[in-house]
């Protein structure tokens, strides 16, 4: 092993190799450098042969052609008759469309979130907070709240209230007392 000039760790023989690969590499290095430099550079290869149009003597004949009006063509371009007619025009505001046809709104019946409320709600929708609200009033006191009432308070139809009342029951957070202290 030594300890100097090869580093830690490597042998003599490891050392010597690397010197004697170093200098056959290294051998004559700028003469082979310059001689790859001047050597002529290959040929590109042949370009496809391109036809180029040019000046045909047809050309005048293929003018006055287009140039010459058909009589017969005429008489059939007469009997033609296109009715055409463009769609209803939207206009776009700030990417959204505006329909044609206003949508009758009304106002919500919660107001106590002020910004974040909804102002208008189209008739025949609800907003969630309002559905969460008549679910609540509806199983408080269903005698007072019925399907009839809550349809004619929100402007939605007396099937959907019936459907929403049946199949959407509002969460009842019950908290039951330990029996045993213990258990705690």
């Amino acid at each position: 092993m030594l300890a100097g000039r090869g580093g830690a760790g490597r042998c003599c023989a490891e050392v010597m190799g690397a010197r004697v690969t170093r200098a056959f590499r290294n051998f004559n290095l700028e003469n082979r450098a310059t001689r790859e430099i001047s050597k002529d550079r290959p040929a590109p290869a042949p370009r496809h042969a391109v036809a180029r149009p040019g000046p045909r003597p047809d050309d005048s004949e293929i003018q006055e052609e287009i140039r010459r009006k058909d009589d017969k063509l005429l008489a059939l371009l007469k009997e033609v008759y296109v009715d055409s007619r463009d769609p209803p025009v939207q206009v776009k505001d700030e990417g959204g469309i505006i329909p044609s046809k206003q949508q009758e709104c009304r106002l919500t019946k919660l107001g106590h979130l002020s910004d974040l409320d909804i102002p208008s709600i189209p008739k025949g929708k609800i907003s969630v907070v309002e559905v969460l609200t008549l679910l609540n009033d509806h199983k408080l006191s269903p005698q007072t709240w019925t399907a009839e009432k809550i349809a004619k308070e929100y402007g939605i139809d007396l099937k959907e209230v019936t459907s929403l009342l049946e199949f959407f029951i509002p969460f009842a957070v019950e908290i039951f007392p330990p029996k045993d202290k213990k258990v705690l």
